[in-house]
């Protein structure tokens, strides 16, 4: 199943997606506002089956506004796309995004950031490694 993640932000969106088989992740090119049909029309040319958003937490898992907005902006995902939608927790992805850029990794670090939430979210369903 071709996954597509986005790491949802106020001023860019991550993004990144899975091959067919979930085992091999790459980034894409972040996204500016507006998100939504950027996001259905990358849902559209990839073939993508269901969307994972970033779910921004504390490390104690509370929610706070940024949360509440990534939300809402699933919430509108779920209503104009065919494929589900869901959250996932994407607690350290930013720093592990850093360091990946710091290793010399190419793609802009929210889209890097967006990478590594799909790589765990696949990894916690069986798919592909951390």
């Amino acid at each position: 199943m071709r996954v597509l993640a986005l790491d949802h932000g106020g001023a860019r969106c991550g993004c990144a997606i899975s091959d067919p088989s979930g085992t091999v992740v790459r980034p894409l090119g972040a996204i500016e506002p507006p998100y939504s049909p950027r996001v259905a029309k990358l849902v559209t040319e990839e073939e993508v089956e269901r969307v994972v958003v970033g779910l921004p937490v504390s490390l104690s898992g509370a929610e706070g506004e940024q949360a509440a907005l990534t939300r809402a902006f699933a919430a509108e995902l779920e209503e104009l796309l065919d494929v589900p939608v869901e959250t996932y927790d994407e607690r350290l992805t930013t720093r592990l995004a850093e360091r990946s850029s710091r290793e010399g990794a190419r793609a802009d670090e929210d889209s890097l950031a967006a990478a590594h939430l799909l790589e765990s979210y696949l990894a916690s369903r069986g798919g592909a490694p951390p």
